[in-house]
């Protein structure tokens, strides 16, 4: 007999005591305690002082706070502390490793710890046959253990296969049998022969594995008496389902239900191919399940067929003078607009029934489109119905969705005339250029058939998928440019612009309409409330700039609400007037400073007139001769077009040196800077002459006339051609308190739209030429020596209408000066 251990046989030493409650150390077991007696936590420290040896012995009893030497079992492990962590309450925790069976002798003191002495127990040396037949056994057992016990992670089982000691093979295993009781754990721990500790552990597992094999059977049968009770309860729902059937309920209310839409649609008058779809869908409906899906989507299909108006009609006034008044009475100005608003109704009033296109009006923001639209419908007697297509890109939203989708719905055509009540509305399409498309189609393409009067009649939504006939509706488009809207959509359009607002138009806008409105809001219709106009020229001037009247609203509000402020403080009794003065201190600093003529003559400075969407202005123009080598230097946020009408104006400047007794070589030794000095982006045809006029200025070092403004287009040979936004910016050299303007000749005939208190406080000159634009703008010594004799122009002088007659060779070049050689003849 071999034992192990031989050279620690006598090794008694003398060992810190940690009484264990309910857990057993065994060798080569690492475990983790939580310490918290004062005795224990000394012992450690004892431990810990020492070669970290400690003794690891179980209580008798777990309950036992203060155990006593009887208290604990002579049996134990020595063991390792591989970590010892305080934390935050005081208590310990420690990571303690097994190395070796050890047996109390003698308790040597017992405070401030257990000091014990111990002696190793020996183990036999048990390698043979028969405890290799033991290990194969004990690690087949224990393997089944594992396929009952879900809690053994299958890691361990593959480590206990690994080892080939039987001392440690028990060990090992007993350590992962967590249901194994305290005192089994403590008999296989005194237990010095590793082949008994076998034998033993055999029988603690053959128990275990009964234990859970009858739990298992006990869950399994509990499993089955639950499915059977969940069977039980399913078909007993099947059966009151089936009664349910049979005896009526829910099939009664579906019953009923179909019996409803069955006199609906006898009741409703709809086309024939609807009446036919809808009797189908409903014989398939009564033959559905009253809860199936499919049932759902046939009965919403149904409902949404029977509420479309399919002939009915909201009443119409063909009563022109009553549309005037309500026209007149809803929007100021517009003229052109409203006569052809009134040429429709009229054709309509004769035809009953709508022809020619569908109009599209097209303008800045807040000009009134929108409102407009409503005023149509007010005249007219129809419903108005407002569908905005800002930001639509998809096709479904126009035509909807088919059945097949979930969730699907008719497009917002079809359900905008469900919501009007009526198949003749007036239908607003508003931002028709703001919709894009993308992989789900094109909007603007599917609107194609909706506003063709030759095809809308016959209308198919892909939700109805039935004919539907849109040729009653008033379809209005509504858009901010014509660059959004498709060339084959326009196609389809009546366009009819809707310019800004003027400043008149402005100044009456907000005295007939926005001033009563906002007192009314503002509770201050009782108040001798008084808003001057010069308060309201004030607003328009420096606290807007816009084409419409949107801003202008919102600065009037803001100054009825401090004139409310001040009212609730001071009372009602005195009246109050807001001037102009008033207004800086009610609404803060100016926002914007209008163009002024300049208070002298300048040399290479112009003044040029420009049209944008909130109006016309004053755009200076500057144009500086340095010397160089002939490069041109345009700068002020120019786009493209007016980069062109500079190099046109440079090379026009150039091609008449010679005639302003320039050299010809000049543009060869310097440079030009044209600058347009305001911070806006500048496009557009129309600063070609105001070009010319301050190249030339600074050429020719002669000043421009401080009083004249321009505008128009030139080409190369000279010609001015004509240009729009004329109303605008004539308004905006009038409110500028510029002299003459010169513009382009071609333009005679818009000057029917200016007002007449415009043009009697300005001179115009209309001319076809760029030289009688520098002859009229520039301070020239002697025009004609440099510009030839004038050409014929037409002025108009306190709005009358003045025609200046040209000389017969006008424009052509002087006669040469008799001392100037003559060419050589050419050679024949």
């Amino acid at each position: 007999m071999f034992f192990k251990n031989d050279d620690k046989a006598a090794a008694v030493v003398a060992l810190p005591l940690l009484p264990l409650r309910d857990i057993i150390v065994f060798p080569h077991m690492i475990s983790q305690l939580f310490v918290g007696r004062e005795r224990s936590i000394a012992a450690l420290e004892e431990a810990m002082g020492r070669d970290k040896e400690i003794f690891l012995a179980a209580q008798r009893h777990a309950k036992t706070n203060d155990p006593t030497a009887e208290d604990i079992f002579t049996v134990g492990t020595v063991g390792d502390i591989r970590q010892l962590l305080r934390l935050p309450d005081g208590t310990v925790k420690v990571l303690v490793e097994g190395k070796r069976r050890a047996r109390i002798l003698r308790y040597a003191e017992q405070t401030p710890c257990f000091m014990v002495e111990a002696e190793p127990i020996l183990e036999p040396d048990a390698r043979d046959v028969t405890s290799e037949a033991l290990m194969r056994s004990v690690q087949a057992t224990f393997e089944t253990y594992v396929k009952l016990n879900k809690k053994v992670q299958p890691e361990v089982l593959m480590s206990v296969q690994a080892i080939d000691e039987p001392s440690r093979l028990a060990d090992t295993i007993i350590a992962h049998l967590p249901t194994v009781k305290l005192a089994d754990r403590q008999g296989l721990l005194e237990m010095a022969d590793p082949r008994q500790r076998l034998e033993r552990l055999m029988e603690i597992m053959q128990s275990e594995i009964e234990i859970l094999q009858v739990e298992k059977k006990i869950r399994s049968r509990v499993k089955r008496q639950m499915e059977r009770t969940q069977k039980e309860y399913y078909l007993n729902e099947q059966m009151q389902a089936i009664q349910k059937e049979l005896g009526g309920g829910e099939r009664d209310e579906f019953k009923n239900e179909i019996q409803e839409l069955t006199e609906a649609v006898k009741r409703k008058r709809m086309s024939k191919e609807a009446t036919e779809k809808i009797k189908k869908e409903l014989k398939k409906l009564k033959m559905m399940h009253p809860t199936s899906a499919e049932a759902t989507v046939v009965r919403n299909y149904i409902d949404w067929v029977l509420d479309l108006p399919w002939f009915e009609k909201s009443e119409e006034r063909f009563d022109i003078e009553e549309a005037e008044r309500i026209l007149e009475e809803d929007h100021y100005g517009m003229k052109k607009i409203k006569e052809r608003i009134l040429e429709y109704l009229a054709v309509q009033a004769l035809t009953k029934q709508l022809r020619g296109p569908v109009l599209c009006l097209v303008g800045p923001p807040g000009v009134g489109k929108t409102s407009l639209a409503k005023s149509i419908a007010r005249a007219t007697g129809r419903r108005f119905v407002r569908l905005s297509l800002g930001g639509v890109r998809d096709e479904a939203e126009i035509r909807g969705h088919r059945r097949t989708y979930i969730g699907a719905l008719p497009g917002k055509i079809i359900q905008s005339l469900k919501k009007a009540g009526t198949n003749n509305p007036v239908f607003l399409l508003d931002e028709v250029d703001k919709m894009s498309s993308d992989f789900r189609g094109d909007p603007a393409a599917a609107l194609l058939e909706v506003l063709d009067r030759e095809q809308n009649n016959s209308f198919n939504d892909h939700y109805l998928d039935l004919d539907y006939d849109l040729s009653d509706v008033m379809f209005i488009t509504t858009a901010n440019t014509l660059g959004g809207i498709p060339i084959p959509l326009q196609d389809r359009l009546e366009i009819l612009s809707l310019g800004g607002y003027t400043e008149f138009e402005k100044l009456n806008i907000a005295v007939k309409y926005l001033i009563p409105r906002q007192r009314k809001e503002c509770g201050l219709e009782e108040l001798k409330l008084s808003i001057t106009e010069t308060a309201v020229r004030t607003i328009i001037h420096h606290y807007t700039k816009e084409s419409g009247v949107r801003s202008l609203e919102r600065e009037l509000a803001s100054v009825c609400r401090k004139v409310a402020r001040r009212v609730v403080a001071e009372g009602k009794d005195k009246p109050i007037e807001v001037n102009g003065k008033a207004i800086p201190k009610l609404l803060g600093v100016p926002k914007y400073q209008l163009g002024r003529k300049e208070a002298k003559d300048e040399i290479g400075l112009v003044k040029g007139l420009v049209y944008m969407s909130t109006g016309g202005d004053l755009l200076d123009t500057e144009a500086s001769v340095v010397p160089g080598k002939g490069k041109l230097v345009i700068t002020g946020l120019l786009k493209k077009g007016m980069e062109e009408s500079g190099r046109a104006a440079v090379s026009y400047v150039r091609g008449r040196l010679e005639r302003f007794g320039l050299p010809a070589d000049l543009f060869d030794r310097i440079d030009i800077h044209v600058h347009f000095p305001d911070f806006v982006p500048k496009d557009g045809p129309s600063a070609g002459v105001t070009m010319v006029t301050a190249i030339a200025s600074a050429v020719l070092k002669v000043p421009v006339k401080c009083d004249v403004a321009m505008t128009g287009e030139i080409t190369l040979r000279g010609r001015v051609q004509p240009i729009g936004g004329l109303k605008e910016k004539l308004l905006a050299a009038h409110r500028a308190g510029i002299g003459t303007v010169v513009l382009p000749l071609d333009n005679r005939k818009d000057l029917r739209d200016i007002p007449r208190r415009v043009l009697r406080h300005l001179r115009l000159v209309l001319v076809d030429h760029v030289d009688e634009v520098l002859r009229e703008a520039l301070r020239l010594p002697d025009p004609e020596a440099m510009l030839g004799p004038p050409r014929t122009t037409i002025e108009f002088r306190d709005g009358e209408l003045f025609v200046r007659q040209g000389a017969p060779n006008a424009g052509e070049l002087p006669p040469k000066s008799p001392t100037s050689p003559e060419p050589a003849p050419a050679l024949s």
